[in-house]
């Protein structure tokens, strides 16, 4: 069954039957992924542009990895080197790149709205790999790809993210795609990094962060971004952690047996502690092989996607 979608800008509006045609083709890689030969030609003939204006490690090299392993062309642009730092602009980059004949671009931006740009300046296939704090949906359907994987449903279950709400692609993508999927969302949080109005999207807000192990299945823990000055936010790194650190000791007070999730990169001892990071309830490792076979998925669904 093909997509709706024609592009993925972020997971507003996007339908559940969309969001379980990704879940549920993306199983069939995740078995190719554990094959001896980790390549099917599907995307063969197909060429694919990781635009990438932001640092990645984790997105850049999933997605490269994820159009290798369906045999298609990958090309990865970066700023750095490129006729970007001669002052050309980002549209006449792209209609160059477009030139050669590319089908699909991943792009990933600082400023929010720049993949939405992209469909109104090119024929190809726009696939958002995180632009500003708007979304980053590839990352939320991983997510929720490992927690259907671990616990067997999304419907019904309880999923609480944590962190810095207001600056994140990632809890805005989540937030989305969960309540579609039939989950009921929590955020938590410092008051200064929850948004005024999170609760029209239908979630609820904690600002304790026992009560959100107590009474949450699942816990996506955000990563702190420091580079984006978001320790303004609160008075200390040592008491952001000491109010809401995820450590084994809190998740033992509670008694709770809560999944983990994160992100990634992971600031050690500040949102998260080692113990935790490394211990039983976290599937952080997962979620990474997991983001190969949902970009798989979601590249070989939008790749071979027939117009009705």
């Amino acid at each position: 069954m093909s997509l709706q979608i024609k592009h993925l800008l972020g997971l507003e509006g996007v339908s559940n039957s969309d969001i379980q045609n990704i879940l549920d083709t993306a199983i069939t890689f995740k078995n190719v992924l554990n094959r001896p030969i980790k390549k099917v030609p599907t995307l063969q003939g197909k060429t694919v542009v990781n635009l990438f204006y932001e640092n990645s490690t984790r997105t850049r090299i999933s997605f490269e990895l994820a159009e290798k392993r369906l045999s298609a062309d990958s090309v990865n642009f970066s700023v750095s080197g490129s006729a970007v730092s001669k002052g050309e602009t980002f549209k006449d980059t792209v209609k160059n790149i477009e030139a050669m004949k590319v089908d699909m671009i991943v792009v990933r931006h600082a400023s929010a709205g720049v993949p939405y740009f992209l469909t109104q300046i090119t024929d190809s296939i726009v696939i958002n790999a995180g632009d500003g704090i708007h979304e980053h949906p590839t990352q939320a359907l991983l997510d929720m790809y490992s927690i259907r994987e671990k616990l067997g449903r999304l419907e019904g279950l309880k999923v609480c993210i944590v962190g810095d709400i207001a600056h994140s692609r990632v809890a805005l993508s989540n937030i989305y795609g969960l309540i579609t999927m039939g989950a009921k969302v929590s955020v938590c949080g410092p008051a200064t990094m929850i948004p005024a109005k999170i609760k029209d999207l239908g979630v609820d807000v904690i600002y304790n962060i026992d009560e959100a192990i107590q009474e949450n299945d699942v816990l996506n823990v955000l990563r702190i971004q420091l580079e984006r000055k978001a320790r303004s936010y609160f008075p200390s790194i040592r008491e952001y952690n000491k109010f809401y650190g995820i450590t084994e000791e809190r998740l033992e007070k509670n008694g709770k047996d809560v999944l983990i999730l994160h992100p990634g990169p992971i600031n050690r001892g500040v949102e998260i502690s080692s113990a935790v990071a490394d211990g039983k309830h976290q599937i952080i490792l997962e979620q990474v092989t997991n983001g190969v076979a949902v970009r798989m998925s979601l590249l070989y669904l939008l790749g071979t996607r027939t117009e009705a």
